[in-house]
């Protein structure tokens, strides 16, 4: 739960290229008419040389939509016909504006599967996921589950875990960046839903594609992998605020805030491995291109939190619940004044608060993207809520990203007496696939 990203919900390049007219969205006249867009209705406005992910007019469904909906929803309401591109020079998901809804699942190689086996799966899954990033249906028998949706920005990522080149025979491959993240204080990890030979990133703005996609993947690793976790979440859905807004988490904080922006002259260096690696602790050069995923689990302990008046809460995070500005002032951009006192001769800020503690400026620059989930998973045996974060941070070293933040942390936060990290997994994400190219395949065939 760092305090090191800003969210890129809003705007910016995605890794393969949202469409979205090049970083600019779809004409409010065409993204207000309020028809529905058919997965195949979206192959045949691009097989017409529809230009931008947009389709609308498809035929069909506008009466029944009508009754539903008002007569011209505003422009944020249209969700199903934006695509992201699966190809590319980066994996989509890492950059891509943050989704709705997300699934982490994480795979072990079955007994006796080893490198031959995996290539043929990484082939399998390559080819299940790119057409269904496009809104078309899974190759071989799909359940239609998505059969009426447009791509509703979906992304399929994936990531290879410390374990994976063992059991390929590929450890001399493996990445340094991959070895085990140091223990800390605040660490209850289950080894059951920690780790995994390979993981897979699914996110969308629609539950139901997302899940077409999470089961289709799934099929596709028939006998060769099995499922060692899979966790699900959520955030704002596009169009339930009047305009783009930085998430918030289950606390009701502001979430994100300080996040690196694709916009940014720093941003590929700090979240992607560069072209050309170079130092002893460098990435091999198949990860050119990549990025590292750190994932933990965070279960919030809300009964305690919500227990807190505001102002209470404020102090642990540094910032106003109200809008996410310092407590300094100013608006959520604003940088902290982390010297201003009080009338009472106290730090606005406390020492302790989680945002001057996370910032980059506090650990050596140390910058992560993080693009977290919401989750619920019911009820605890002791009747408290089962919910908190899925967090996803990104960078191009997590010995240099994640790993002094959360030491950092470890050390003194005042929000950790109201989380519990209980999962926790170390991914090396490689560079997006060429057309006619698997995920993995510069690794794989090194």
């Amino acid at each position: 739960m760092t305090d090191t990203s800003k969210t890129t919900n809003s705007a910016g390049t995605d890794d393969g290229g949202r469409h979205r007219g090049e970083e600019h969205p779809a004409p409010a006249d065409a993204r207000a008419s309020g028809a529905r867009v058919s997965r195949r209705g979206v192959l045949g406005a691009v097989g017409a040389g529809a230009v931008g992910g947009l389709v609308v007019g498809a035929g069909g469904g506008i009466g029944a939509y009508a009754a539903t909906r008002p007569a011209a929803p505003t422009p944020l309401t249209h969700l199903g016909s934006d695509a992201v591109a699966f190809h590319g020079t980066h994996q989509a998901g890492i950059s891509t504006p943050m989704q709705a809804v997300g699934h982490l699942v994480a795979f072990d190689l079955a007994p006796g599967a080893g490198r031959a086996e995996a290539i043929a799966l990484l082939r399998r899954w390559t080819a299940c996921a790119a057409p269904m990033t496009e809104g078309r249906p899974a190759p071989g028998h799909d359940t239609d589950v998505a059969l009426d949706e447009g791509p509703s920005a979906l992304t399929v990522t994936f990531g290879f875990g410390r374990s994976f080149f063992d059991r390929t025979g590929l450890v001399k491959q493996r990445p340094v960046q991959l070895d085990p993240l140091p223990a800390f204080s605040s660490d209850h990890l289950d080894p059951a839903r920690s780790d995994g030979d390979l993981w897979i990133q699914v996110g969308s703005d629609d539950a139901l594609v997302a899940f077409h996609a999470l089961r289709a993947l799934q099929k596709e690793a028939g006998s060769t992998a099995r499922v060692r976790w899979l966790m699900s979440g959520f955030n704002r859905s596009p169009g339930a605020t009047a305009h783009p807004m930085t998430m918030r988490n289950l606390m009701g904080q502001v979430d994100g805030t300080g996040n690196p922006k694709p916009s940014e002259p720093r941003f590929g260096e700090e979240i992607f491995v560069p072209a050309k690696p170079h130092g002893t602790l460098a990435s091999p050069a198949w990860m050119a291109g990549g990025s590292y995923a750190v994932v933990r689990r965070i279960r919030m302990l809300l009964d305690d939190w919500e227990s807190m008046p505001v102002g209470k809460q404020e102090k642990v995070i540094g910032r106003r619940k109200s809008d996410g500005a310092p407590l300094t002032g100013g608006t959520e951009d604003t940088a902290m004044a982390l010297t201003k006192k009080g009338p009472d001769g106290e730090l606005v800020i406390p020492a302790d608060a989680h945002a001057r503690i996370a910032q980059p400026s506090a650990n050596g620059g140390a910058a992560m993207l993080r693009r977290s989930y919401s989750y619920n998973d019911g009820l605890r045996g002791d009747g408290k809520p089962d919910a908190g974060l899925l967090f996803v941070a990104w960078q191009a070293d997590p010995l240099k990203g994640f790993v002094p933040v959360q030491r950092k942390l470890d050390r003194g936060d005042a929000l950790s007496a109201f989380i519990r990290h209980e999962a926790s997994g170390l991914f090396a994400v490689p560079a997006g696939a060429a057309k006619g190219e698997y995920v993995g395949q510069r690794l794989m065939e090194s």
